[in-house]
């Protein structure tokens, strides 16, 4: 169990009870006089952010309010977690059933520190797990998955390394997994990815997990996993480059989905693929002007060393069309011109389906993660053109960058698939409640809810 739940006997647990600023005065009625004069006296409101904690006549606490915007603000226990006292804690006053599981999974998401290279001072306040909020954990634990994989550098968080962690998922769950590196690339026809990353000390790779029974149907995870993004020959500015740790944050992504998808014994047959390779600098670098095959045989000519992650993606695409999956679902930090359109808190999504879109969205919705489709508007098709290749992999101009980049993945995966593509920022850059500053998963708790509706009904 994650070090910030206790299983459901604990004992001593703190009631912590959820209040709006509407309600407060009702619930405050039907307390003791010594609680009103209390509340009254700490000035709490039960605005949302804020907390109170009641004192004991013996001096420790007797109860936690905790002020909500609404009943469905689970948020609210993710800002509550990091000030509480060490102790044990219990929800009060939370309605039965998607509430708890909210509130369980606001305080996971909330207790997350990353804590590999710094100590954690303290101690920790835990939230008692009942019955009807187990499954709440293994969301928090898809979560902290990608956080982790995302905050970890460069340095150490290799295309090796990220074919490791697959492998610990994999051997986890029963899973087989694989991985095709190096020259090995080329003798398989990855040329993309194989193009991308020869300019490393670290092998290219591409990662692969199976999973499930065959009579199942297919879903499969594509996520790039560029383990720092130099920009290439094309090289970024320094200030660009900074957060580029980030830049295998698809790859992230769907080893959190795949978890969540195995614990729960989702009756898909899944298949995860992940890119994996360093854009580097060296004499080796594939440079602008190139022309790369490609492994689906169409050439792509190479405008900007910038726009890789496309590249391995379109290698990594057509490997997961071959199989003919029944949804394909692809996560990538690829463009700057979707946190332009959206802002760096809203993941932009493609799909060639406006059924899966809409029913993607509205299940965001109901999770409280907004997730928002942009349009894939073939009218701009003609920037992908090259006079000397099949296409080229960035467009001439400063417009349409996501849409473009979109349009240039489904050129690999076809307009028939029902194909979703998830452009990411994969980090938070302010503290929010249950969101710290760093690596984040977007769009993963929307698409997983999505999933249960569609394969389990």
């Amino acid at each position: 169990m994650l070090d910030c739940f206790a299983g459901p006997e604990c004992a001593d647990a703190v009631p912590v009870t959820p209040v709006t600023e509407s309600g407060l005065e009702a619930w405050a009625g039907a307390q003791s006089e010594r609680v009103r004069r209390w509340l009254e006296a700490s000035g709490f409101r039960g605005r949302a952010g804020t907390h109170c904690l009641v004192p004991a006549d013996d001096g420790g606490v007797e109860r936690v309010l905790v002020g909500q915007t609404d009943a469905d603000d689970y948020w609210a226990f993710g800002g509550l977690v990091g000030r509480l006292p060490e102790g044990d804690y219990r929800l009060d006053g939370v309605e039965a059933g998607e509430r708890r599981q909210w509130a369980a999974l606001g305080w996971g998401l909330g207790a997350y520190r990353f804590g590999r290279y710094k100590a954690r001072e303290g101690g920790r306040a835990r939230l008692c797990l009942e019955a009807d909020m187990a499954a709440a954990e293994e969301r928090v634990r898809a979560v902290h998955l990608v956080r982790d994989l995302i905050n970890t550098p460069a340095g150490d968080l290799t295309p090796a390394a990220i074919g490791q962690a697959a492998r610990a998922l994999a051997e986890e769950f029963g899973a087989r997994w694989r991985e095709t590196a190096g020259d090995a690339l080329l003798a398989d026809n990855y040329p993309l990815i194989h193009g991308v990353g020869r300019a490393a000390a670290a092998e290219p790779r591409l990662i692969e997990i199976e999973w499930g029974r065959e009579t199942d149907p297919r879903l499969t995870l594509v996520g790039k996993g560029i383990s720092f993004d130099t920009g290439g020959l094309n090289i970024k500015p320094g200030s660009n480059m900074r957060l580029m740790k980030k830049d295998m944050g698809g790859a992230a992504h769907v080893l959190g989905l795949a978890r969540l998808v195995m614990a729960h014994a989702l009756p898909v047959r899944l298949q995860v693929l992940i890119p994996a390779a360093e854009n580097a600098i060296s004499g080796s670098a594939f440079r602008p002007g190139d022309v790369l095959a490609s492994r689906k045989g169409d050439t792509v000519e190479i405008d900007n060393t910038d726009a890789e992650g496309r590249l391995v993606l379109a290698d990594a695409l057509t490997r997961a069309m071959e199989a003919e999956p029944d949804l394909l679902v692809d996560f990538a930090t690829l463009t700057g011109a979707a946190r332009v359109a959206l802002g760096t808190e809203v993941p932009a999504f493609f799909a060639n389906r406006d059924t899966t879109a809409r029913a993607l969205m509205a299940a965001g919705e109901a999770m409280g993660e907004t997730v928002w489709q942009l349009p894939l508007h073939g009218g701009y098709a003609h920037e992908l053109d090259s006079d000397i290749a099949d296409l080229v992999n960035s467009g001439p101009g400063p417009f349409g960058g996501a849409i473009t980049a979109g349009l240039f993945l489904r050129h690999f995966v076809g307009e028939s698939a029902d194909w979703v593509h998830f452009d990411i920022m994969a980090w938070n850059n302010r503290e929010r409640p249950g969101r710290p500053k760093g690596g984040e998963a977007m769009g993963v708790l929307a698409t997983w809810a999505y999933l249960e509706q569609r394969f389990a009904g």
